[in-house]
């Protein structure tokens, strides 16, 4: 068994300081167009540096009135050049860089974000960051860190990230790393495998919608999704669905020393899975003999296919146990949480899973840690770290054993709330995270969750990355606030103010008003290793009626919080906010896909 220790990573920029990431201040002169007030917030961040070039990422912040393009542009100092880019059309003249929108993130609202925006350049003697931004003819102005990340990557990624369009490259990029190299972000230079089962199923679905609806659907099947292996008839296929290594022969073919492809894959069969709810319920019982179950029949076949020397060129993501351990933090009340915990199965069982996955150079780990709605309050948030600590200690290799960590799997958590900036603002005489939608809590969206987690663990190890499943919380649509409330009110204040439009944040099952929110992208933000579709856009989260039994897993069972016409158990006083006539976990919910398309944030 070789350790975990011996693995070859790249090292990425991981400074968490506000100074990691430059910001341009805001300006409210000039007008784009005609009696429209425009103000802009740039960030520039130097995410990777080698000997002769660099991968920045960009992201531009609306502060004035809607747009319906967007012009970027800055100026080089250092004579460095533009090889090729992503996320809009880029070009270069002189020193002087363009980077105009695509027809698909054109539109941007009054505090709306563009994300996923980046390219690769080259460099010689000094790469220091442009100091000066314009969006639509506009000065964003301010200034930035000047020194790029102190420990570059042995060699650069190879391509930029292909779930975005890419330019063609101007000049020809330096080799990728060696096949089966565990880089610091399996993201970065590398294609997303999309699942053909999936794509079919978007693309049947989108022509049964039709029209301009369809249409916009119909792109979806255009970005990856990971693969479930929710049971252990997943791992060889039943029912008509491909099994691993199908996908992992399909990927194969794909792939290439040059073209890397990555393969996500979701662990997900702990005995009393799912041990607070009942719409996922699992196969194993930790009192049928569960834990040596989970052991040899589920983890150990896993791992055996992916050490198939064929699958050499893939980079394996998985994402292990959603909702696990998280359930030991807050219910612990409820029965078959109370067994995982005093029977060790949900911590032992990470552990036995992480240190067999890790064996690997080419597979990476990213530990589930539910999200901001549940673990953000103080006390949660502390007791989680506590926990995952104590599970990382029984990894072989502690913390280098795992990538990093993965938050809001298959919820519905906004990446931000661009109107909810500051927990402690006080509207009429108290804090904004005292209002009932909040209480207390003063994790208000996924990206500040995430940066706070990894904050925490950064001690331990720089190259922990974040990943957050953004497949289900756009929040577009009619009803997505275009500014800040200006009541007095406090509770009118936040509900007129923020995006989610679930009645209560505990609401987790086929939320009404929900839609599809960032596409899939590497490295979009100092910290986070992508976005990315965990839960594939379509699939329900529960049956809404009890009663009905799904042959194929007839484990999963009817959950109240499934039920359109029940109440929160996190809160009686509110609704389920479920929608109506839902299959199965895991099922096509065809009213669902309908809803998230058209509530897509960007737009589809």
């Amino acid at each position: 068994m070789r350790l975990v220790s011996g693995r070859t990573r790249l090292h990425k920029a991981t400074a968490l300081a506000a100074g990691a990431i430059m910001t341009a201040g805001l300006s409210l002169v000039g007008a784009t167009p005609a009696n429209a007030a425009v103000a802009c917030d740039v960030s520039y961040q130097i995410a990777n540096q080698w000997d002769s070039g660099f991968q920045a990422n960009i992201t531009i912040r609306n502060l004035g009135d809607a747009w319906t393009s967007w012009d970027l542009r800055f100026n080089f100092t250092g004579g460095q050049q533009l090889q090729q880019g992503w996320g809009g059309r880029w070009s270069q003249s002189g020193t002087e860089v363009q980077v105009q929108n695509e027809s698909w993130n054109g539109s941007v609202p009054s505090g709306g974000t563009v994300t996923g925006l980046g390219f690769l350049g080259s460099w010689s003697g000094s790469n220091p960051v442009p100091t000066s931004f314009t969006v639509n003819g506009v000065t964003c102005g301010g200034e930035g860190p000047s020194t790029p990340p102190t420990t570059p990557p042995s060699t650069p990624p190879s391509t930029p990230p292909t779930s975005t369009p890419t330019g063609t490259p101007t000049t020809s990029l330096p080799p990728p790393p060696p096949p089966g190299t565990h880089v610091d972000n399996p993201y970065i230079g590398a294609t997303v495998y999309r699942n053909p089962d999936y794509v079919a199923r978007v693309e049947q679905a989108a022509q049964e919608i039709g029209g301009t609806l369809g249409a916009a659907a119909a792109r979806v099947a255009q970005y990856p999704t990971a693969i479930w292996l929710d049971r252990i008839a997943a791992i060889e296929g039943s029912g008509g669905n491909r099994g691993l290594r199908d996908h992992l022969d399909l990927a194969a073919s794909q792939a290439s020393e040059d073209n890397p492809v990555v393969v996500q894959i979701v662990i997900y069969d702990l005995p009393n899975r799912d041990c607070a709810a009942a719409a996922s319920n699992g196969e194993l019982l930790i009192s049928q003999d569960g834990e040596r179950r989970y052991r040899e029949e589920y983890i150990d076949p896993i791992v055996s296919i992916l050490r198939d020397p064929a699958y050499r060129n893939l980079r394996i993501v998985t994402f292990v146990e959603p909702d696990s351990l998280p359930n030991l933090v807050t219910n612990l009340d409820t029965p078959a949480c109370a067994e995982a915990n005093s029977t060790g199965a949900y911590v032992e069982g990470i552990q036995y899973a992480v240190n067999q996955l890790t064996q690997q150079d080419n597979v990476y780990i990213y530990l589930d840690i539910a999200h901001s709605g549940w673990l953000g309050w103080d006390n949660n948030f502390n007791d989680a770290v506590s926990l995952y600590r104590r599970t990382i200690q029984g990894f072989d290799g502690g913390l280098q054993a795992i990538d990093g960590f993965v938050t809001n799997t298959a919820n519905y958590t906004p990446l931000e709330e661009p109107f909810l900036t500051n927990p402690n603002l006080t509207v009429g005489g108290q804090q904004v995270r005292s209002a009932n939608f909040y209480e207390w809590n003063p994790m208000f969206d996924e990206l500040d969750f995430a940066l706070a987690w990894r904050n925490a663990f950064a001690s331990g190890g720089s190259h922990i990355g974040m990943i957050i499943d953004t497949s289900r919380n756009g929040w577009g649509g009619p009803d997505r606030p275009t500014s800040v409330s200006s009541s007095n009110d406090l509770n009118t204040y936040v509900n007129q103010s923020r995006i989610d439009r679930r009645p209560h944040r505990g609401g987790w099952c086929n939320q009404i008003g929900a839609g599809i929110g960032e596409r899939p992208t590497a490295a979009p933000v100092s910290g986070i290793d992508a976005y990315v579709w965990v839960k594939p856009p379509g699939e329900s989260d529960g049956v809404s009626q009890d009663g009905i039994i799904d042959p194929d897993d007839p484990n999963k069972r009817f959950d109240a919080m499934c039920d359109p016409n029940g109440q929160s158990h996190y809160n009686s006083a509110y609704p389920t906010n479920a929608m109506p006539d839902a299959p199965h976990a895991g099922r096509w919910f065809q009213a669902q896909f309908e809803m998230l398309v058209r509530n897509a944030y960007p737009a589809l």
